[in-house]
C-alpha cells in the first residue's frame, strides 16, 4: 500500500481527525496534485477551523495551482485565525506568502 493509500485510509477511518487530512494534503503537496492537496487541508480546517497551519499549506497549494484570489482569501482568514489563537510565527509566514502572492 503506498503512503498515498495509507492517508487516505486514515482519513476514511476517523474523518474528523484534523491530522490525518493534514499529512494527507502534505502528500498531495509532495506530489504536487494542487487540487486535491487543497481540498485535503480543507478536511483539516473543517475538523478543526482553528488550525492554523492547513491554512499556511492550503494557501501554498492554491497559490502553486494558481488559484490566487482563493490563495489570498484562505490566508487572510488564516492570518486571522493564527492571531486569535496567538500564533504569530504561522501568521508571519502566510503573510510572507501573501505578499508574494501578490
Amino acid at each position: 500500500m503506498s503512503r498515498l493509500e495509507q492517508l487516505r485510509k486514515l482519513v476514511e477511518l476517523d474523518p474528523a481527525d484534523p491530522m490525518s487530512h493534514y499529512g494527507l494534503g502534505l502528500e498531495y503537496v509532495n506530489l504536487e496534485e494542487w487540487d486535491a492537496a487543497a481540498a485535503a487541508f480543507d478536511g483539516a480546517i473543517a475538523a478543526d477551523a482553528k488550525y492554523s497551519s492547513a491554512y499556511y499549506h492550503k494557501g501554498r497549494a492554491l497559490i502553486s495551482g494558481g488559484r490566487l484570489e482563493d490563495a489570498r482569501a484562505t490566508l487572510t482568514r488564516g492570518m486571522e485565525v493564527a492571531r486569535a489563537a496567538g500564533d504569530w510565527h504561522t501568521a508571519e509566514e502566510m503573510q510572507s506568502l501573501l505578499d508574494t502572492a501578490s
